[in-house]
């Protein structure tokens, strides 16, 4: 078991320098990215997630479409 903080919506979205709706929108869509379910209402994102999802971002051309 890890003690990596668990970061709330709102966080993770500044973290990422997206919105909370684009959060929301990816969860509902299929969630690219990783997120923890806390009870029946409570979601949050562990920073490690986060920083693996921007990894996979990573892109080489505007055409270019898997990760690295």
């Amino acid at each position: 078991m890890t003690n990596e903080q668990l970061l709330n919506s709102q966080q993770a979205a500044d973290y990422l320098g997206v919105s909370r709706a684009f959060l929301e929108r990816d969860r509902w869509a299929g969630a690219k990215i990783p997120f923890i379910k806390i009870g029946s209402r409570a979601v949050r994102y562990r920073q490690s997630d986060l920083e693996g999802y921007i990894e996979q971002q990573v892109r080489l051309s505007t055409s270019h479409q898997g990760g690295k």
